[in-house]
């Protein structure tokens, strides 16, 4: 039998991070991995063929829609999805492939199966064969999936989660998406943009419900602008299917009419639930929360001491950079570091367009603590490189403590946000005033002069700009 110091289940961005830094530690590594590729729902089904969806249909829109306006005319264009969709998979084969030569740089032997823990030390995975293997510690990194919605019963053709999305081969007459979060809104905005009516219900009183309200009140503005259609506070109770045609039904969660809507493909994108199917948990004594997540103590360790949890399979942000974050941190507590994760400044990005991010605190959140702050705002359309770029949308907002001045969150909506998020991350993990990032240069024309803008604001109405 193989016996390693530390093997990890699991090879999505949690999983393989943790596994090359056990390895860079000096660990004997392995890591476990069910499907016959790596890199998890990420790589393959979720954050980067997303991202490659996303910037193929913002050229195809900035083609049909801004062009023009630069002097670029094109004529005679048309939309090849089945293209658009095999350079996605070439973008998803090539980052698989690149993680497969990180596991044989470091030397990380990887096992292909089904992996379940017969004891503390010992694992079986069910593959072509069947092996056991052994390990002092265990790390479990298996994620999530696409959670189900009552009353819904998915076909995985015309009823469908991000999964079978990011693999159509036509763009949809009408998509109806279900839920108005980060994973709705990204894949409503790939099939609008290329030419698909898109239908947005969501529960809650306002899209995107976790981050500032003030994003989500911009962007739904934004997108009702593009065309999109929302139905703000109802529930999807009933999906039918006739053949290649659907007919959901939508009631008011405040009670009222019910809504019909014609369509051709559902989208349930209601969130993603941890994956902990097969593990044979109650071997090892490992407890699970009420929402079906692996409990774990400030080290990220379970009930049992020498098995790790990280990731989607435990509370928190469902996110890769995150799970990433914590794969670092196991790794070296493992090694007898002193690693430490500030999961207030994990930022959260929607990459539609304009891009949406997040970090630290919100309105509500401060409100709620009773902290004095004060607001400091920079529209996008008093930035120069933004007007350059026609992408004037948005704003950049930042909360800073009323009597330190320290930065406390910081809210954006805008071209490059996804980029631009990191020099608040930054300046909040070194606890940064406003007035610091004010005083520091930024290069001009650039969007990150949003940034330095909306700190003036915040320390007595100084933005330069505006």
């Amino acid at each position: 039998m193989d016996k390693y110091d530390v093997v990890i289940i699991g090879s999505g961005p949690g999983g393989y991070v943790a596994a090359i830094r056990c390895a860079q530690l000096g660990m004997k590594t392995a890591l476990v991995e069910k499907y016959n590729t790596l890199g998890g729902t990420c790589l393959n089904v979720g954050c980067i063929p997303s991202k490659a969806w996303l910037d193929s249909s913002e050229l195809y829109e900035k083609m049909q829609h801004e062009f023009a306006t630069h002097g670029i005319i094109v004529k005679d264009s048309e939309l090849d999805v089945t293209e658009m969709s095999s350079r996605v998979a070439k973008v998803v084969d090539e980052n698989v492939k690149g993680i497969d030569y990180l596991m044989k740089k470091n030397k990380i032997d990887v096992h292909t199966g089904h992996a379940s823990f017969i004891d503390a030390n010992t694992i079986t995975i069910a593959g072509e064969t069947s092996k056991e293997i052994a390990a002092n510690k265990f790390i479990i990194a298996t994620g999530s999936k696409p959670t189900a919605l009552n009353g819904v019963t998915l076909d995985y053709e015309r009823i469908i989660t991000s999964t079978e999305a990011l693999k159509l081969k036509e763009v949809p007459k009408h998509l109806v998406v279900v839920g108005g979060g980060v994973i709705g809104l990204e894949l409503g905005s790939v099939f609008h943009r290329l030419g698909a009516e898109v239908t947005v219900v969501e529960f809650a009183d306002a899209i995107l419900p976790t981050m500032d309200k003030g994003l989500g009140k911009e962007m739904q503005r934004l997108l009702k602008k593009a065309g999109f259609t929302f139905l703000i506070q109802h529930k999807v109770t009933s999906v039918i299917r006739t053949d290649a045609e659907l007919s959901v039904t939508a009631e008011p969660v405040k009670g009222g009419d019910a809504v019909k809507i014609d369509a051709d493909y559902c989208l349930v994108a209601i969130g993603r639930s941890a994956y902990t199917e097969g593990l044979n948990l109650d071997a090892v004594n490992i407890k699970l929360d009420e929402r079906g997540r692996i409990e774990v103590n400030e080290h990220l360790q379970t009930s049992n001491p020498n098995i790790y949890a990280i990731g989607d399979v435990i509370k928190g942000l469902m996110l890769a950079h995150k799970a990433e974050e914590e794969g670092v941190f196991v790794a070296e507590y493992m090694a007898g570091q002193k690693p430490h994760i500030n999961y207030n400044l994990i930022p959260g990005v929607v990459y539609t367009w304009p891009e949406i991010a997040s970090v630290g605190q919100t309105e509500e959140l401060l409100k709620k603590d009773n902290i004095d702050y004060n607001i400091g705002s920079f529209p996008f359309k008093a930035s120069g490189r933004a007007r350059a770029s026609m992408d004037t949308d948005g704003f950049i907002k930042v909360l800073a403590d009323k009597t330190t001045d320290e930065i406390l969150g910081v809210h954006m909506i805008g071209p490059r946000i996804a980029d631009l998020v990191a020099e608040a991350v930054v300046a909040m993990e070194f606890r940064a005033s406003a007035e610091d990032i004010a005083r520091i240069s930024h290069a001009h024309p650039t969007y990150a002069e949003a940034m330095k803008e909306a700190c003036l604001a915040a320390t007595g109405n100084r933005a330069i700009h505006m």
